[in-house]
């Protein structure tokens, strides 16, 4: 964090993790006005980890009304619901979703427009498997500023590719520009 702070790096209104432990931590040490909220889809993706294949959708379908929720409260009475009916056969989901819930919550704070834009990681970690394979192809590299080649290069290919713009992406932006006045550059 402190690196991209010497790059730059100025301020960060909400950072979206996988559960890396200690990341969060981090993150709050160097910027420390940041939202920091795991990433839903990897608790959901962990969660059915645990779950037989007849029970995933209803499971998923359980897991979803706790996320979706209009308020922290109800998210809150949505996992109590989900562990009530689930704990029986899978204990270790509620119990995960239990300890982490002050990471999993700040994401209730924010308006839909900006929920839509944080709730998962996926884009970023699109971009990192596409570097990884480039990379795993090229399996040596003579110098430094060969792999800063390779990888600005793969960069400039994967834009290239990204067509689909992100849905409802002007929305979220003036709901940013409205939760973080002040923060939100302009121009």
């Amino acid at each position: 964090m402190t690196e991209l702070q010497n790059r730059g790096v100025k301020d960060i209104f909400i950072a979206c993790c996988d559960g890396l432990t200690g990341f969060p931590d981090a993150i709050e040490a160097v910027f420390p006005k940041t939202s920091v909220q795991l990433c839903i889809v990897h608790m959901v993706r962990n969660a059915l980890s645990f779950v037989s294949y007849k029970d995933r959708k209803a499971v998923a379908a359980d897991l979803r009304l706790i996320y979706t929720a209009s308020t922290e409260a109800q998210a809150e009475a949505q996992l109590v619901a989900f562990a009530e009916k689930w704990d029986a056969r899978y204990p270790t989901i509620s119990k995960s979703w239990l300890t982490h819930w002050q990471r999993l919550i700040p994401f209730f704070a924010f308006p839909p427009e900006i929920r839509k834009a944080i709730y998962t990681t996926n884009a970023i970690e699109s971009l990192n498997m596409s570097l990884r394979k480039v990379i795993k192809n090229h399996r040596a590299f003579p110098t430094d500023e060969a792999v800063l080649k390779v990888v600005y290069l793969a960069i400039h290919n994967i834009a290239k590719r990204w067509t689909m713009p992100i849905k409802d992406w002007k929305a979220a932006l003036n709901r940013f520009a409205i939760e973080f006045e002040g923060r939100l550059p302009t121009g």
